[in-house]
Parts: C-alpha cells; structure tokens; sequence
C-alpha cells in the first residue's frame, strides 16, 4: 500500500491486492491475474471509493499524465472531486 496523495480534502492510496508480503513462501496454482487498485478518501464526506479493473487502469493513466506535466494542487483536486462523486461507502477505522 503506497499513500499517493494525501491534502487535507482527499487522500489516494495505491493497493496492491496480490504483492506478496516480505518473507511470505506462496506457490500459486496456476496463473494469477495481478489485482490492484486505488482507494479515494474524500475526507471531507468522509466517504471513500475503490477502484479497480478498467476505473484503476484509467486513473493510473491520469497519475502517468500528472507526473509528466505537473499540475497544480487544484487540478489533482478538481479530478478526484470528480472520482468523489462514485464514493458510498463510508470511510470506517479498522
């Protein structure tokens, strides 16, 4: 888990469901398809959004998109109030 983002309206991590933990001996049964996806907390709803699949593949175009022009701190916002939008589930302390 990476902490891509973190200001105080939004914070986005990168999970990678499928990385295997340091020290871990795990022999697969065949060929696993590689699963990660980003968590968007709007903190200020306190609500949070997974993605994965096809919305993962198109927000990590969007990170490769910002790491070449270098927004600002309102146009990373502006886009995840965008993805804030699809956020039901509340952010809940585990």
């Amino acid at each position: 888990m990476h902490t891509l983002y973190d200001s105080d309206a939004f914070a986005v991590v990168h999970i990678l469901a499928n990385a295997p933990t340091e020290g871990s001996n795990i022999i697969a049964d065949g060929p696993q398809i590689p699963r990660h996806g980003f968590e968007i907390v709007d903190k200020r709803s306190g609500k949070e959004v997974y993605l994965d699949g096809s919305w993962a593949e198109m927000f990590q175009l969007q990170i490769t998109a910002w790491q070449h022009n270098t927004p600002s701190q309102e146009e990373v916002e502006d886009t995840l109030e965008g993805y804030a939008g699809l956020a039901q589930m509340p952010v809940v302390m585990h």
